[in-house]
């Protein structure tokens, strides 16, 4: 599966590619510290359950097939996306839904 990278990302990868990326470890002690970090970082172990809108749901489901993933791993994307400050996507060639709804609701 061919990931899609933003702008940020795709920098980086560049700049690791050219060798311009130096290592900032001084030690074993700070690589394990980093690497714990990195661990506790991921580890998904909350469970939360959340109500959806059977077109939002729809929606979420057209795009994970469209992107070849499940949809509670778009759904926990766009939250850690969210969360960190990075939710900038680009719009879907895909039609939505619950606007096509809303805009229903409000033209009656």
């Amino acid at each position: 599966m061919k990931t899609k990278l933003d702008t940020y990302e795709a920098e980086m990868l560049n700049a690791y590619e050219k060798g311009e990326m130096k290592s900032i470890i001084n030690s074993k002690a700070d690589l394990e510290k980093y690497r714990a970090a990195a661990r506790e970082t991921f580890i998904k172990d909350r469970r939360v359950n959340i109500r959806l809108s059977t077109p939002d749901l729809m929606d979420i489901q057209e795009r994970a097939a469209e992107e070849g993933i499940p949809c509670q791993t778009i759904i926990a994307s766009v939250l850690h996306k969210y969360v960190s400050g990075r939710l900038v996507e680009p719009p879907s060639r895909l039609p939505t839904r619950s606007t096509d709804h809303a805009k229903k609701l409000r033209s009656s």
